[in-house]
């Protein structure tokens, strides 16, 4: 009776899915998928406050502390610092995450436009200048 080599074929398989590249980030994708955001939101350097805050230069940013822009108390006391993790988090569920927040917005639920999104305003310094591709 011969052996099946099981742990040849795990270890085999498990390598090949390592070597498989993860999806990268469309920046393309991800601007078509702020054409959600667009109605309250704004980027880039003629961006103002609207119904919501510009989101220039957003990832590294306390919330709540965009000039001029007036904040909920639960978005200005949350003592939160935008990055990737707690954004995706927050935009999959933006009441769920910060009660009291005046965003009204269903939520972002697929991780790939979520990521799509991210690459998209992650171009954006404070300024609201592109940075270079």
């Amino acid at each position: 009776m011969t052996s099946f080599p099981f742990a040849s074929i795990i270890l085999g398989t498990a390598l090949a899915a390592a070597c498989v590249p993860a999806r990268a980030q469309d920046v393309a994708a991800g601007e078509r998928v702020f054409g959600q955001c667009r109605a309250c939101h704004q980027v880039g350097e003629t961006a103002r406050n609207g119904i919501g805050p510009q989101l220039n230069g957003m990832f590294g940013r306390k919330a709540g502390s965009v000039e001029g822009y007036a904040y909920s108390p639960a978005n200005k006391g949350s003592d939160l610092t935008w990055d990737e993790a707690n954004f995706r988090t927050y935009i999959k569920d933006p009441r769920g995450q910060m009660p009291g927040t005046k965003m009204i917005y269903a939520g972002l639920k697929e991780d790939a436009r979520i990521t799509d999104l991210i690459a998209y305003l992650k171009q954006f310094d404070a300024t609201g200048k592109k940075a270079a591709p």
